[in-house]
């Protein structure tokens, strides 16, 4: 598979302060990139200079082939960017607004017409199509917005929280969409909705004080969480703390939390295990040789909002100590 974004050691410095330091990675066709990180990291900074917005201090980025900084014209023909906020020209109408972009792009008479009937299709614009943009709602807007970055059927697509201000049903749409046009393009997709980045990515960045620290798919990123593989169950009270003391004891469990409040008469119990450890087959065994009855069991996964929150803070931590 061809990488169709290289980004090659960018930095960017606003005065003293270095919003994005030495950021490098490749995006394939096909991927679905989440590119996250908490406010301030230098996630939108990043997709700047990516685009051509904003000239790096250091480093370039490749864009099917085309370097920004020396080819700007060639590298912005091939993307398309939904940028934070997803401007727009308020005074004219999605439909008005979507013909001059076609326009821009280089569209003219049936083929443009064609273009723009397709993405007002796409993002079930229909019904607002000659409303004035400054009357929209914020999600109306964000898919005028989304249409206009995905008019030209770019090959690569950047988007800066694309979802923003939709409503669940809105959501599952633009996901959909997103995951129908992943096999011909290299997609980067900032968020903060860590349910958007499994539901709809491939693979995940997590950037935290204009550094990367953490890349892979997000079942990796969550196999990092504490709470990979840990062991949720619900049993009678009766007996509880005996089996608790013999749970305790099986190989790999690092150790076991206890609700005493559950449900009609019932303990709650979480064993996390020791990190890379499988227990459920464990306990379920040590549950049936002591004739405990299980009204509840399961496996989790791991949650990509622990792995966020520890990498983000440790990262943040170490900046403010060498800054």
């Amino acid at each position: 598979m061809a990488s169709l974004i290289e980004i090659k050691k960018l930095r960017k410095q606003f005065g003293p302060f270095v919003a994005v330091d030495d950021v490098s990675f490749n995006v394939e066709r096909g991927e679905v990139l989440g590119f996250l990180g908490p406010n301030g990291a230098g996630k939108s900074t990043t997709m700047k200079m990516v685009t051509g917005f904003l000239t790096p201090n250091g480093g370039t980025a490749i864009v099917s082939g085309h370097d920004i900084a020396k080819e700007p014209m060639k590298a912005k023909e091939k993307i398309g960017y939904l940028p934070e906020g997803a401007p727009a020209y308020p005074d004219m109408t999605p439909h008005s607004f979507l013909r001059f972009i076609a326009e821009i792009r280089g569209f003219r008479g049936a083929d443009r017409d064609r273009r723009v009937d397709e993405v007002v299709s796409k993002v079930s614009l229909e019904s607002h199509l000659y409303v004035p943009i400054e009357s929209l709602s914020k999600g109306y807007k964000r898919r005028v917005g989304l249409a206009q970055a995905i008019l030209h059927d770019p090959e690569v697509l950047i988007m800066d929280e694309p979802t923003d201000g939709l409503d669940p049903n809105q959501k599952f749409h633009v996901r959909k969409l997103i995951k129908d046009m992943a096999p011909n393009k290299a997609t980067i997709l900032s968020t903060h909705i860590l349910e958007e980045v499994e539901a709809v990515c491939t693979r995940a960045i997590i950037i935290a004080a204009g550094r990367v620290i953490a890349d892979g798919t997000p079942q990796e990123l969550a196999a990092r969480s504490p709470s990979h593989n840990a062991v949720s169950l619900r049993i009678s009270r009766e007996g509880g703390a005996q089996f608790r003391e013999k749970l305790e004891k099986i190989p790999g469990v690092k150790r076991v939390e206890v609700n005493e409040n559950g449900e009609g008469g019932s303990i709650a119990l979480r064993l996390f295990p020791e990190r890379g450890r499988t227990i459920l087959k464990d306990v379920s065994k040590l549950a049936f040789d002591q004739r405990v009855e299980i009204d509840e069991i399961h496996e989790d996964r791991g949650r990509l909002d622990e792995v966020f929150r520890e990498l983000t803070h440790e990262a943040t931590v170490k900046a403010g100590r060498e800054n």
